[in-house]
């Protein structure tokens, strides 16, 4: 007895000296993300910059400028796009952009995210801030997968990767609200309008009044007087002025059309011509036709430059101008009883514009007064143009499917995770429901037990990141007080499916189930020590009353962490490091050293100690055992015999969990079935041999008695 306790005592001395250098480092983790102050991460990103606004607009921007010129444009996540995170606030980050659009800089202001305070090293979130640099507010950027037509990947943090996945919705949301209100990109609509299509099988002959009449071709015309009117109060008010009895004069007229629509351009030029023009155009090019008197809507810059400067067409926020490339001199016109014109052209709308033939859209005539050698000034006259129904197909409008929120992209990606998990708990389920049978068969029961916890360390641990922590215990708890809201949780499926079985098996057997079953690390430690078993590896367990006495301190560490969590939930999680689920699960050992040694200090005690941290450390083991009292069923047998005089169940039981009354203590028991495999054996069960000895007993002395 003496001996074991001066084993215990320097043992204690040892995971106390190892625990403070660990918390010595997690202390130096808490002032690892300070609030930073963003203008100096724009001078970095700006070194010639003349000036940086304060933050100015709906939503609000700085500009940043070299003189009169704008190199860019920032914003903080947190004043556009404010989404929490795992932590239940949001990351706070700075993004710039240039006037194209363009991610010039994206670099974290602030959080408060646990993972990333004590764990991951900052430079790591620095590495995946940056990978935004070069891509477009006009790009899907997404976390993780393979590059394809739909979106961007960005690689993802590990051990982080709920976190980052937050920090890209934010900074892809915020830029793209950014990117409208500068007018970079469109804003987006509920409703895709289809592009229509002309029906090139319709053909009615028709004459130049038959065309103007129905609207065709449609006709822009100015007088003097409408042309003038609009330089009133201009520079070019007094040029090339006319004198009052002009006024009512033509100034320009221009008839315009959709020419590739066979009723129209048939008509106008005859089938041959028509026949010729349409040739060479491709899908989604068009025909404009435009006839004009008066005032040229031709100009001279396409003489000079290839340009026509005087017209455009306009659809939505689309500006179409043309080029000597695009343009086709008419000398002729088929048409019966058109009139006699000037200029007479046919222009191509290339594909590239996305012109729609079925939406409406205008013609825009610049008319230009010469104030100077170089200077003048313009203005504009516009005319609309809609086509007839019976001239083309129009899809219904399509209302798209509203986005997805993150959390359901999570799910849909993590689909096959989920399917295998639940897959996995119903077999668990099942092994819970029929245990008084297999616990009858030793063997398979054990072989059983073992696959299960591999998988489970293997694919709910390493893989997937399932494990469970104390903290997601004291997150839950401050949802409930604070704005609650399932998105959080649901951000990772795995977690969640976890915390759901684990609830429900709490409710129906209590907290062993998880412990025994499901709990990576718990699965780790005893996977080794059964290992070190087979091996022959030399076991030792502490007397009774100190294995009683130790079960306290997870109690104890636990109510610490709780009220550590009251005041900052990130300081609670610099001192949960006591559980080594992070190091070993999230980042695989890939961290400070400490930390390292402290997981690798307690899976090594399995060697000689089953489960020796659950057993007294275990913080997350206490708050699920505070419920165990409402469970709803007790399916552990136990005989009168148990604990007095029988008791080799309790020293069969590998993590004590049997007290010396016999009674299981449901609290510290972890659900292996040991006892009950036991229970069920009548060559181990003393009180069941002896039973079985008595009923072989009984038959042989029942001889049965021959009638004579």
């Amino acid at each position: 007895m003496e001996y074991s306790c001066h084993r215990l005592t320097a043992l204690v001395k040892f995971i106390s000296l190892i625990f403070c250098v660990l918390f010595s480092f997690s202390a130096q983790a808490l002032f690892v993300s300070p609030p930073k102050d963003p203008i100096p991460l724009i001078q970095e990103t700006f070194p010639t910059h003349s000036s940086i606004s304060e933050k100015q607009g709906e939503p609000p921007l700085r500009i940043i400028k070299k003189n009169d010129e704008i190199l860019g444009y920032a914003f903080e996540t947190n004043d556009i796009a404010r989404i929490p995170a795992y932590s239940g606030e949001p990351v706070n980050m700075l993004v710039i952009i240039d006037p194209q659009g363009d991610y010039m800089a994206s670099k974290v202001l602030e959080h408060h995210e646990p993972i990333i305070l004590a764990g991951i090293p900052e430079t790591k979130l620095w590495a995946f801030s940056d990978q935004y640099v070069g891509l477009s507010v006009k790009d899907r950027i997404k976390v993780g997968g393979k590059p394809n037509q739909d979106y961007i990947p960005i690689d993802g943090l590990s051990g982080a990767t709920v976190t980052v996945m937050v920090m890209n919705v934010a900074i892809t949301k915020a830029a793209t609200k950014a990117a409208e209100s500068l007018g970079i990109i469109k804003p987006s609509t509920n409703i895709i309008q289809p592009i229509s299509t002309i029906k090139t099988d319709i053909f009615n002959e028709r004459t130049w009044l038959d065309l103007t009449g129905d609207g065709s071709i449609r006709k822009l015309f100015l007088d003097n007087k409408a042309v003038q009117k609009a330089f009133d109060g201009t520079e070019g008010e007094n040029v090339d002025t006319v004198p009052d009895s002009a006024k009512d004069d033509m100034f320009a007229e221009i008839f315009y059309t959709l020419a590739d629509i066979p009723t129209i351009g048939k008509n106008l030029f005859g089938e041959a011509e028509y026949d010729w023009l349409m040739k060479d155009l491709k899908d989604g090019e068009h025909l404009v036709a435009i006839f004009g008197n008066g005032y040229s809507y031709k100009g001279s810059g396409y003489v000079r430059g290839g340009i026509f400067d005087r017209i455009q067409v306009q659809q939505a926020d689309n500006d179409i101008s043309f080029r000597d490339l695009e343009h086709t001199r008419i000398t002729d016109l088929f048409a019966i009883g058109h009139p006699n014109f000037k200029e007479m052209s046919v222009f191509k709308v290339q594909a590239h514009h996305e012109f729609d033939p079925g939406a409406s859209w205008e013609l825009e005539l610049l008319v230009r007064r010469q104030t100077g050698p170089i200077d003048s000034v313009f203005s504009s006259f516009k005319a609309t143009y809609d086509v007839l129904e019976q001239y083309v197909d129009t899809p219904d409008a399509i209302t798209p499917e509203p986005e997805l929120t993150l959390a359901q992209q999570v799910w849909q990606e993590k689909q096959l995770e989920v399917i295998v998990l639940l897959a996995l708990i119903t077999v668990l389920v099942l092994i819970l429901f029929f245990q008084d049978i297999l616990v009858r068969h030793p063997t398979f029961m054990h072989q059983l037990r073992h696959g299960f916890l591999v998988i489970t360390v293997v694919f709910i641990g390493w893989v997937w990141g399932g494990q469970l922590s104390v903290v997601n215990v004291f997150t839950f708890l401050q949802a409930l007080v604070k704005d609650f809201s399932w998105d959080l949780f649901l951000l990772d499926p795995v977690i969640f499916i976890l915390w759901c079985a684990a609830a429900v098996t709490i409710l129906l057997w209590g907290r062993a189930v998880y412990c025994g079953w499901l709990c990576p690390f718990g699965a780790l430690q005893e996977l080794i020590n059964q290992f070190a078993r087979y091996v022959k590896i030399p076991q030792y367990e502490l007397p009774w009353a100190v294995h009683e006495r130790l079960w306290a301190i997870k109690y104890l560490i636990l109510l610490g962490l709780f009220g550590l969590s009251l005041d900052s939930l990130a300081l609670a999680e610099q001192f949960a490091e006591i559980e080594p689920f992070k190091t070993t699960f999230l980042l695989k050992f890939d961290r400070e050293w400490p930390f390292i040694l402290w997981a690798v200090l307690l899976l090594t005690v399995n060697l000689f100690n089953r489960k020796t941290f659950c057993r007294y450390l275990c913080p997350l083991g206490a708050a699920l055992s505070v419920s165990n009292s409402i469970r709803l069923f007790d399916w552990l047998k136990r005989r009168p015999e148990c604990g007095s005089p029988c008791k080799t169940c309790a020293k069969e039981c590998e993590i004590q969990a049997i007290q010396p009354d016999g009674v299981i203590n449901m609290r510290e028991c972890h659900y292996c079935l040991d006892c009950q495999i036991t229970y069920s054996n009548e060559e181990k069960c003393p009180p069941l041999k002896k039973l079985a000895y008595k009923k072989r007993k009984a038959s042989k002395n029942d001889i049965p008695v021959t009638q004579l």
